[in-house]
């Protein structure tokens, strides 16, 4: 089976028993208090948005539409949801929220509707509820799956910047010279995304995205919904428990990010995992010498990486052949490396030796060619083939939550890592252009409502790190923690073929009874 983070990974190139019910039910008028300080009215304003009738239609757009043939041979069905742009004036300008659903085929037991985020930000979703439906097993069957693109994501009103995805995700590289570059690279990249997008940058939020949810249910006429969200989506699945209190029935959050650390620097202080999981790596790399050749040993191994990064910064390693040349400095290739650290599986560490075996090559002077795999990761990562999952990613994150904006700050930060982390610390402390953005409308959303979740954790997770899971846990005193030992891996349930854990979250989400008390999974030997 093709794997929701496979897919992710290709798209991207490169992751609550409360108050009483406020829902706006089809034929009511309510005020949704929005319960962390902003009300949202719910009446004659949002009333047409949440009353609407939806036009269910073939998800296949036109004879190149993959994602769209994938849904049909599902049985799925697509819709686009009317939402406004700015929720403060609901009677302004509107946009359109695609949605695919595979309806329930147990309609005896039917549990509702499951809405999902596979993360990101800024991870379409539409395509993947085959794949959902897929994981959820038996289960599936007594939910309608509802996969969506995120407001400017997607289908959805897409946002592009016209930058590489990977340019707002660099490293510093060795010296002062290289972070004035990225200095003037990333207010670049920031200017440009404003002269042509202004006038909906300020709603391109997290919160504006979990209001959408809200329109989803009431234009699908339920009551409440089911979410499960991977990464980011934790965020995303977080905010709406927050802001919608008594609207949600089940919520699983995999690979959970602490709220209160939630900010355009969310790689600051994953220095230690993103290490461990590439020296765990390099151990097997190095058990695979004769066909990577990197080092016999992991110590041999991590050495190279860091003569193919000395190399990088003396002159750009030259890579690939043809159409697929690409040249990487010291602000890329360290970027390379870090995005071959999120998973641990046989498959994804293979790409990642494939990978590494091109650069050292590249850096003694050799020549190379790339499989199709990197050729893809490159082209996405260096060129503007990716720049809408890019543009919607940093543009979610800036309209979230300020940064600061004085570069001094953010070269101290480099300077005080790379001592300690002389390979990723340059990266994870990085400015990018955030700190040129426009401040955030809205303050970022506060936890205040404990909520029932499932939590689900690896305690080796170099994205999201296991700390913010157990720190979400401790928000959430009704929640329960489902942890994955020995794993270093981003995002597990459907994904990573844990049986422990994919069958405690379908077991959640067919009873909805949470477990007795936290529980623990072992990783399973490959």
């Amino acid at each position: 089976m093709t794997t929701i983070s496979a897919a992710a990974r290709r798209a991207s190139a490169v992751g609550l028993a409360l108050t009483a019910c406020l829902t706006a039910l089809p034929g009511a008028t309510a005020t949704a208090a929005d319960r962390d300080g902003t009300a949202v009215t719910a009446g004659t304003d949002l009333g047409r948005y949440y009353h609407q009738r939806l036009d269910w239609k073939s998800c296949v757009l036109g004879p190149d539409d993959a994602t769209g043939r994938g849904l049909e041979e599902a049985g799925a069905r697509c819709a686009d949801v009317t939402v406004p742009l700015d929720y403060t004036r609901p009677r302004g300008r509107s946009l359109k929220v695609a949605i695919s659903r595979i309806t329930a085929t147990d309609s005896r037991h039917r549990a509702g509707s499951l809405l999902f985020n596979p993360g990101g930000p800024g991870g379409p979703g539409l395509g993947y509820s085959p794949l959902v439906r897929q994981v959820m097993k038996e289960t599936g069957a007594r939910y309608d799956v509802i996969g969506f693109d995120p407001r400017f994501v997607g289908r959805s009103a897409p946002l592009d910047c016209g930058w590489p995805v990977g340019s707002s995700v660099l490293s510093a590289g060795p010296g002062r010279a290289g972070f004035e570059r990225q200095v003037a690279l990333q207010k670049r990249l920031a200017d440009k995304c404003r002269a042509s997008n202004a006038s909906v940058l300020p709603y391109v939020t997290t919160r504006n995205t979990a209001r959408d949810m809200d329109i989803v249910r009431g234009a699908l006429g339920e009551r409440k919904i089911s979410y499960l969200g991977w990464s980011y989506g934790t965020y995303l699945g977080t905010a709406y428990t927050q802001m919608f209190p008594g609207r949600y029935d089940r919520v699983v959050l995999d690979g959970a990010l602490d709220p209160r650390r939630y900010n355009p620097r969310l790689m600051r202080g994953v220095e230690r995992e993103n290490e461990q999981a590439l020296a765990d790596w390099a151990a097997w790399a190095a058990k695979r010498h004769s066909v990577y050749g990197l080092g016999r040993t992991r110590g041999q191994v991590l050495a190279t990486i860091n003569r193919v990064v000395a190399a990088s910064a003396r002159h750009p390693l030259t890579v690939g052949t043809g159409a697929d040349t690409f040249r990487l400095d010291d602000t890329q290739v360290p970027f390379v490396v870090f995005s071959g650290t999120a998973d641990d599986t046989d498959e994804a560490r293979a790409a990642a030796g494939e990978q590494m075996s091109v650069l050292a090559r590249a850096a003694a002077g050799r020549p190379t060619r790339l499989s199709p795999q990197f050729a893809a990761v490159l082209r996405g990562a260096l060129t503007d083939e990716g720049s809408r999952n890019g543009s919607a990613q940093t543009a979610i994150l800036c309209g979230d939550v300020s940064v600061p904006r004085d570069p001094e700050r953010y070269w101290r930060d480099i300077e005080r890592s790379r001592a300690s982390h002389p390979l990723f610390g340059p990266l994870t402390n990085n400015i990018g252009p955030c700190a040129f953005w426009d401040r955030p409308r809205e303050k970022p959303t506060q936890v205040h409502h404990d909520t029932p979740a499932l939590i689900v954790a690896a305690t080796g997770d170099p994205r999201t790190p296991y700390s913010g899971s157990v720190a979400l846990h401790e928000l959430l005193p009704s929640s329960r923690l489902l942890t994955l030992k020995g794993a270093n891996r981003h995002a597990l349930y459907g994904q990573y073929g844990n049986a422990c854990v994919d069958d405690a979250v379908n077991r959640y989400l067919a009873t909805g009874k949470l477990p007795a008390r936290d529980r623990t999974c072992v990783k399973q030997s490959r």
